[in-house]
């Protein structure tokens, strides 16, 4: 007998994460994704090179055991719990990657134009300057659009409403600008 799961309706979802806010913010935590990347690059010995690394180990431990939860659950979801590995996605949408040569567009989470095979130089470019780029806005930004989005905006914090209206933004410019001129 096949098991077939159904995603979750987005309030069971919207209700998890107030509740895990709620709980971050009961015991003094703030949420984000990419202040974990000081973490483990401190844990690489970065603070010998740079005292911006030079953070309390201790404190941060709780954020790569929240960060391998987020690893650990999307595993789970994608292998144990996806009814298939396809994405519905409009047919408008899939002429317009058909247009941009992403011929297998919907059949896969990862279009392999991009990540099935890291061997040109232009994809290779693509993905050390996207990296960079998202590094250094999450870090300018002083957090990533999860930490701002879910954390800062329920703080009623306006400078992370700004810093998500410039993420969507520059997403904007990205994909309706940029994309096509590289595809």
């Amino acid at each position: 007998m096949e098991i077939i799961f159904q995603p979750w309706p987005w309030y069971t979802t919207g209700l998890m994460i107030a509740a895990v806010m709620f709980l971050l913010f009961y015991f003094g935590k703030r949420f984000g994704v990419s202040s974990n990347l000081e973490t483990l690059c401190t844990m690489a010995g970065a603070s010998k090179v740079s005292n911006y690394f030079k953070i309390d180990l201790k404190s941060k431990y709780w954020s790569l055991l929240f960060l391998f939860g987020i690893v650990l659950g999307g595993a789970i979801a994608f292998y144990f719990l996806s009814p298939n590995k396809t994405i519905d996605l409009n047919p408008k949408t899939v002429t317009e990657l058909q247009a941009l040569h992403f011929d297998n567009a919907g059949a896969t989470y990862l279009p392999s134009e991009l990540f099935g095979s890291i061997t040109s130089l232009k994809t290779i470019l693509i993905l050390l300057f996207g990296g960079f780029l998202v590094g250094f806005g999450a870090r300018y930004a002083g957090g990533c659009t999860s930490g701002h989005a879910i954390t800062g905006i329920s703080n009623l914090d306006v400078l992370s409403l700004y810093a998500v209206i410039g993420f969507f933004v520059g997403g904007l410019i990205m994909i309706w600008g940029i994309f096509p001129l590289l595809f």
